[in-house]
């Protein structure tokens, strides 16, 4: 059964029946959202740098993740070739994630393959989570499930998620909540499993759960139970070197360069197409997202940094002269413009801050030019953030901002074109 459908369908022996609204629990948010959210959490507080969602199906919870900062590397595998075949466009980066790039790197693949078959490329990630995935295994693979996921693939922590069969009484008509399930476990076959598992390979686990039951059954538990494993000692097992250890068995990106050139043209990130010979359905989906650590978008990023900066101190140190001048008698020149705009939004400083910028070499001006030191430049938030010190900053921009003599400072003209529309 979907727990989240306003109307609800019990599964019984394969037969499906309507349940009526009323009768139906809502969980708000909905219980995937409430899954999902849980394993953002656990990212939020942990901070994993590489993760795989085991299952992923239509890959809504790497949509989730991937605008966490901290990864770096976000995979997902599913035994459905059809779900993962048209999910990849959304994973890709969009517009904006080029107009702002990430701090780190991230590179996003889905593979296509089962989660009880080794494969390598797995190997020492911080986090791997089975979300409502255990409960599809059938005897055979669910014994082999620990063997893989814990003994082999070995992360440092595991979150699995799976139905809570003690809550199904509350489902009106319900034994099983999906057809495909094999089994759905009560809360103590579900801990006895897992602590087993975490005896063996070396693991404590602690468990919780999302979707609180109704009033007055409390003692159900929650509708879906989780159990978070930790990697006793705390660190994933690293990726071997030797040949042994050399094992791709999901399907992946080998078979790209095989495909015509006109394929790549139209779909550069491809899943399949389904009228290729299935030798050549390799290819699942990989991209990669624009980050301050490419060279070519950490420099677009400094150098729209550096000019606004720049335009904002030419900006207000015009408005400082007009007022000066107005304070002297002078009546400014009346060019029919409109009133000179004074930035009233802008970032908010510390008084620490604050501090550093005033005690940094001022602008100056020398005849029509406008100087701005990059030492006071480097003074400001963002771009100390960016860049480590001065000589890093010339290196990056002196082929894109004009700059003194000496290279100490970015010139600009002192007026400009857009200035003759305002008082200046």
């Amino acid at each position: 059964m979907e727990e989240n459908n306003p109307q609800c369908s019990s599964v019984v022996d394969g037969n499906f029946e309507e349940v009526p609204r009323e009768t139906a629990i809502q969980f708000k948010p909905p219980l995937y959202r409430q899954r999902y959210q849980f394993v953002k959490n656990l990212v939020d507080q942990h901070e994993p740098k590489k993760v795989a969602d085991l299952g992923c199906g239509d890959t809504s919870l790497l949509r989730l993740l991937k605008v966490n900062p901290c990864i770096e590397l976000l995979v997902g595998v599913d035994i459905n070739e059809d779900k993962l075949r048209w999910r990849g466009d959304s994973l890709a980066p969009f517009m904006g994630d080029f107009l702002k790039p990430r701090d780190l790197n991230l590179t996003i693949t889905l593979y296509h393959g089962s989660v009880v078959e080794r494969d390598s490329r797995l190997l020492g990630f911080d986090l791997i989570t089975c979300i409502e995935l255990i409960e599809h295994l059938d005897s055979g693979d669910l014994a082999r499930f620990p063997e893989v996921v814990f003994g082999y693939l070995s992360p440092s922590m595991i979150v699995i998620s799976t139905p809570n069969s003690e809550f199904n009484p509350l489902f009106p008509s319900v034994t099983l909540r999906d057809s495909d399930h094999k089994f759905e476990w009560t809360r103590m076959e579900f801990q006895t499993w897992a602590l087993y598992v975490a005896n063996r390979y070396d693991y404590s686990v602690e468990f919780t759960g999302v979707g609180e039951p109704p009033a007055g059954a409390e003692n159900v538990g929650y509708c879906t139970q989780i159990g978070i494993f930790q990697k006793n000692g705390g660190k994933a097992t690293e990726a071997c070197v030797s040949e042994q250890h050399d094992q791709h068995v999901y399907k992946a990106r080998q078979g790209l360069t095989m495909l015509p050139r006109l394929v790549l043209i139209f779909h550069p990130q491809a899943v399949l197409l389904p009228h290729l010979p299935k030798m050549l359905r390799l290819q699942v989906f990989t991209t990669s997202y624009p980050s301050l650590q490419q060279e070519r978008f950490f420099k677009l990023v400094l150098v729209n940094e550096v000019s606004q900066q720049v335009e904002s101190l030419r900006v207000s140190h015009l408005s400082r002269r007009k007022e000066q001048d107005g304070e002297r008698g002078d009546k400014p020149k009346d060019i029919g413009g409109s009133k000179a705009p004074v930035p009233c939004f802008g970032p908010v400083f510390t008084e620490v801050e604050k501090a550093k910028i005033e005690n940094s070499p001022k602008p100056f001006c020398v005849g029509d030019k406008f100087f701005v030191p990059l030492q006071r430049l480097l003074a400001y938030p963002r771009l100390n953030r960016l860049c480590a010190n001065e000589e890093m900053m010339r290196s990056v921009i002196a082929d894109s901002i004009p700059l003194s003599s000496d290279g100490s400072a970015v010139v600009a003209d002192l007026c400009n074109y857009f200035d003759e529309q305002f008082e200046f």
